[in-house]
């Protein structure tokens, strides 16, 4: 392993400064979100051709974050090399409110070249430098501190390989003419909406909800819009406002006085004191509010039969070129777009050049 340095933004940041004049760094986080909404960055590791760095936004003390400007500003400047870097980009983004001005993911650049789509960074190391990693603090606490010397060469380890798989990866892409794939599949990290949060949407993270119907599934949708604004606002994890158990049994048996509120099995007395005549007047409110009684919409058989249709297309499609189909479009996308979604990404970019033009033809046709 190259040398690595740990460098304490809460002290002095400028060690790491010089990385804007990288053209490209790989990035990974640590970071703990089991007692807020909002994961906390924990760690950040960052990797040139030479050097690695473990940064710590905490300090010795386990203090709070304080990186300053300038830092964020130098690192946002090259481009990232992610594994899987969905949440690495939300940490940083929502610590920060910076992004990237690029980035290259090597999980998707393997699923590119017929690797598994969500291969590992630990098994693509192994495959692409017959390297076998240490994954035995997957579950660390990375908000204690000090950092034990083992934590710290563990976290090295997940930024060591970036860089020389972005070159394996990049250059047998090119091969195959699928770079250009990789670049914009990656780029679509960079979206911000993906890390916004509709609380009008958070019924489709309310488990069992999927099939209610009528006044229950309408007191369902305001009962988990109002979870997630409190979770939002307390940045506290959801489950924590009330669980799912609990806002399923408000949302079917609707009980309409405090008393009855406490016989809600999961519900805490506190939370009745705190917000249970709310929780009532959600509940009265739902029952007139018919916008909400219907779950989505399901293909009728004509629809079912052209997503067979399409499904075969893709198949076919994904067979000739060695990849995984889901990694074209996957079903539930294409359940959306039969149902008149067509912002999907099967419609743009090199999965159109393939096969979007002819799904839409088809699932116009319907």
């Amino acid at each position: 392993m190259p040398d690595f340095q740990l460098v304490d933004l809460t002290v002095d940041d400028s060690a790491l400064l010089p990385v804007s004049e990288e053209p490209r760094i790989g990035v990974d986080t640590e970071f703990m979100r089991e007692r807020t909404y909002f994961a906390e960055l924990s760690l950040l590791q960052i990797s040139t051709e030479t050097r690695i760095f473990c940064a710590d936004p905490l300090g010795n003390q386990g203090g709070s974050a304080a990186p300053s400007d300038a830092f964020w500003q130098s690192l946002i400047r090259p481009e990232w090399v992610i594994h899987s870097g969905r949440q690495d980009i939300e940490v940083i983004f929502h610590t920060s409110g910076l992004m990237p001005r690029a980035v290259f993911d090597t999980q998707i650049a393997a699923a590119l070249l017929g690797y598994q789509p969500q291969i590992g960074y630990a098994g693509l190391v192994s495959e692409l430098f017959g390297v076998d990693l240490d994954k035995s603090h997957t579950r660390a606490n990375w908000s204690r501190r000090p950092l034990a010397d083992e934590l710290l060469h563990y976290a090295a380890e997940d930024v060591e390989y970036l860089l020389p798989a972005y070159e394996e990866l990049t250059a047998r892409l090119a091969k195959k003419e699928r770079l250009e794939w990789a670049v914009q599949d990656s780029m679509d990290l960079l979206d911000e909406s993906l890390y916004e949060t509709d609380p009008s949407l958070a019924i489709h993270c309310l488990k069992g909800a999927r099939n209610l119907r009528g006044r229950a599934r309408a007191a369902a949708a305001a009962l988990a819009a109002w979870r997630e604004s409190e979770a939002l606002r307390r940045n506290r994890p959801r489950q924590w406002i009330i669980r799912d158990s609990a806002l399923l049994e408000l949302a079917v048996s609707a009980p309409e006085s405090l008393p009855a509120l406490r016989r809600i099995d999961g519900m805490a007395d506190k939370t009745v004191d705190r917000v249970g005549k709310e929780l009532l007047q959600i509940l009265a409110d739902a029952t007139h509010d018919k916008s909400g009684y219907l779950p989505p919409s399901r293909p009728d058989e004509r629809q079912k039969a052209a997503l067979r249709e399409v499904q075969q297309i893709i198949a076919g499609c994904a067979d000739s070129l060695g990849l995984a189909a889901e990694l074209i479009a996957p079903k539930k996308e294409l359940s959306a777009a039969m149902l008149g979604e067509r912002d999907s990404r099967v419609f743009r970019g090199w999965r159109r050049e393939l096969v979007g033009d002819d799904l839409m033809a088809i699932l116009d046709a319907v």
